[in-house]
């Protein structure tokens, strides 16, 4: 990190990023009456009063096209028993695997996630190839199980806490 200018290495630089470890969530919306989600894992409160989350899109996806026309979207966090879901709504389908949706004031959330929230989109800022969807949260729920991980390219888990 000295003050030297050295050529910009995309990889490298999503490797860094990589280095920080976050939780995992799916990003559902009903559109044409059907609900579409993505693996999202760049997901962050910013405000608690008023209650303001916000999620980052890559301008490519599909979530990224029905957003502003949808207004309201969900985030389920996902436990460290979710990676199938995890994987399937990131673009590497699972055969044969049955989508398990719950509906919350008319969104539709993952079903056994760790923590749901149902969001109004407030702001939309683009921020280079991704843009963020700053929104309100109407309403949430919570329980106490281990959330499933992502760090340096890979799925983890909590250790076990011995009791």
């Amino acid at each position: 990190m000295s003050g030297e200018k050295t050529s910009f290495d995309p990889r490298a630089f999503r490797n860094a990023l990589g280095r920080f470890a976050t939780g995992v969530t799916v990003i559902t919306a009903l559109h044409e009456e059907r609900p579409h989600g993505m693996t999202a894992n760049a997901f962050v409160s910013t405000s608690l009063a008023p209650p303001l989350v916000l999620v980052s899109l890559d301008n490519r996806s599909n979530m990224h096209r029905i957003l502003p026309g949808a207004g309201r979207y969900g985030v389920s966090v996902l436990g460290e028993h979710q990676e199938t879901l995890s994987n399937h709504f990131a673009g590497r389908p699972q055969e044969g695997l049955h989508i398990p949706f719950v509906m919350r004031s008319g969104i539709p959330l993952v079903d056994g996630a760790i923590a749901y929230f149902v969001v109004r989109v407030v702001d939309i800022h683009p921020a280079g190839d991704h843009t963020l969807y700053i929104g309100e949260v109407e309403g949430f729920e919570a329980r106490e199980d281990p959330p499933l991980l992502f760090h340096a390219g890979k799925y983890r888990r909590l250790p076990a806490e011995n009791t």
